[in-house]
């Protein structure tokens, strides 16, 4: 069994975004039940429903665990079923929520070589006592075994496969710093539980043939579903940068998520990872209907799913 539950479903800044007045930003503000809000993208996997890792540290970690019963402490003055943490990249959205699990309390931090070299090289994250929160390092396309904090098997595998993607804003530097790299900086995960396999790829800059011969036939995927156009924080007058700028393809277009998913012929699609600007959060637009008629799910926080 592969047991997910969806902690956040929204890219960085959530829905509504704290300093967004957008109009889809005050529906959701005022309560609008076709505007749900969402906090940033995250998810907790498990293979016996007891021990969890969590997939993505997001900034509002805390609140996404006081609203999850299934993480709640439930032996002793102090425990966790969290057993770890998987980062599918170094952006601030995913790393962020790191610092509120600094309290002394044994899990796993599993991330890329390059990843793992952007906390080591942010003193702040020292803040996670080494002696007791180890660091692993995930090698490309190789199973690692998870394990809980006493070291038994938790029962998942999870491959790591590079897609593309960007350094984060605060790394980027060079002549070209927004270049799109598949060097493990940006990463996707397949999670097995030996039978069966769920993909976790929340951002992804475009499909290219080795991305696809992965989801071809897949079971379920999670997929980056950003931006509805490319454009569309610059016609929102809300932004300056494209999503390709920013490291992500579109759902929609020629070029876009929908089209490219078309003829591979994945079982369930769900699109999380959802910018604010997006239409698709909204229950009653054209937008979302169409990615619904298109086969895909929008995911939601608190959305479960046994795989």
């Amino acid at each position: 069994m592969i047991d997910i539950i969806v902690l956040g479903a929204a890219a960085g800044g959530g829905f509504p975004q704290w300093n967004s007045n957008a109009p889809s930003c005050r529906r959701a503000r005022a309560g609008d039940p076709a505007a749900l809000p969402r906090t940033q993208a995250s998810i907790a996997v498990s293979g016996d429903g007891t021990h969890w890792f969590i997939v993505n540290a997001s900034p509002d970690l805390r609140q996404q665990i006081g609203r999850t019963e299934a993480l709640h402490p439930n032996h002793g003055l102090r425990s966790t079923p969290i057993a770890g943490v998987v980062l599918t990249g170094g952006e601030v959205d995913t790393i962020t929520g790191l610092l509120t699990l600094r309290e002394r309390q044994p899990f796993t931090l599993l991330a890329t070589a390059p990843v793992l070299a952007l906390l080591d090289a942010n003193p702040i994250f020292e803040a996670l006592d080494r002696t007791i929160i180890p660091r692993r390092a995930l090698a490309l396309d190789a199973p690692t075994a998870l394990a809980l904090p006493d070291g038994a098997a938790a029962g998942l595998t999870v491959t790591a496969f590079a897609v593309p993607g960007k350094v984060p804003l605060y790394a980027e530097s060079g002549p070209d710093p927004a270049a799109i790299v598949e060097n493990g900086e940006t990463i996707g995960l397949a999670i097995s539980d030996g039978t069966r396999q769920a993909l976790f790829i929340p951002g992804c800059a475009r499909m290219t043939d080795s991305l696809r011969a992965r989801l071809r036939g897949a079971d379920l995927v999670f997929f980056d579903g950003t931006l509805w156009t490319d454009d569309e924080m610059l016609r929102a007058g809300v932004g300056q940068k494209t999503g390709r700028r920013m490291g992500h393809m579109s759902v929609s277009g020629p070029d876009g998520t929908i089209a490219a998913f078309a003829a591979l012929g994945v079982r369930r699609k769900i699109l999380i990872h959802i910018n604010n600007t997006n239409p698709i959060l909204l229950d009653d637009s054209a937008e979302h209907q169409a990615a619904r008629d298109a086969g895909w799910d929008i995911a939601f926080d608190g959305m479960r799913i046994q795989a």
